[in-house]
């Protein structure tokens, strides 16, 4: 085989396989699960519902001191974006008791939506997710654009919130 058809070979293998990415995940990674739970206040959450508004989504469990100090991040996250379409997600472990997450939530002024995960199946399809905190950042077009263990970028974060917000994106 000739070096120049090697070298075509690959240059096809490389267009092809970035064709497929992008076909695969446009505008960003893989799309959000298809995930429906219980919420603290007795609805259900339906996160393919919320197709066309971003997301911010954090498992945490109750006794995680690195949740415990998101939540006034993501009480000011939702203050400040909620009116103009964010919704922040907080999804308890599968292990921590629901009484708990409530007292938890109470105490420690939870104002978003807190997700009973009771059977482990949100955090395995979004990735198998064991440890807490993991947060992951939701475009309005329902992809994955952003996911992290332990504390967030909140930089990062609310710049990608303000240009989708401001329709900059």
């Amino acid at each position: 085989m000739k070096k120049r058809d090697l070298l075509a070979g690959l240059f096809l293998l490389v267009l092809m396989a970035g064709a497929t990415l992008l076909w695969l995940a446009p505008g960003g990674g893989r799309a959000v699960p298809a995930v429906t739970l219980p919420t603290l206040e007795g609805g259900t959450l339906d996160l393919e519902g919320h197709q066309g508004r971003p997301l911010v989504v954090t498992f945490w469990a109750s006794d995680c001191s690195g949740c415990l100090e998101e939540i006034p991040h993501l009480n000011a996250l939702q203050r400040e974006y909620g009116q103009r379409g964010l919704e922040v997600i907080g999804i308890a472990m599968h292990y921590d008791p629901p009484a708990e997450v409530a007292r938890t939530a109470e105490r420690r002024g939870i104002g978003y939506t807190v997700a009973l995960d009771r059977r482990g199946e949100a955090a395995e399809a979004f990735g198998n997710v064991q440890l807490t905190p993991t947060t992951f950042l939701i475009s309005p077009g329902g992809r994955i654009v952003y996911q992290k263990m332990g504390p967030p970028d909140w930089e990062r974060v609310q710049g990608r919130l303000e240009d989708w917000l401001a329709g900059r994106a």
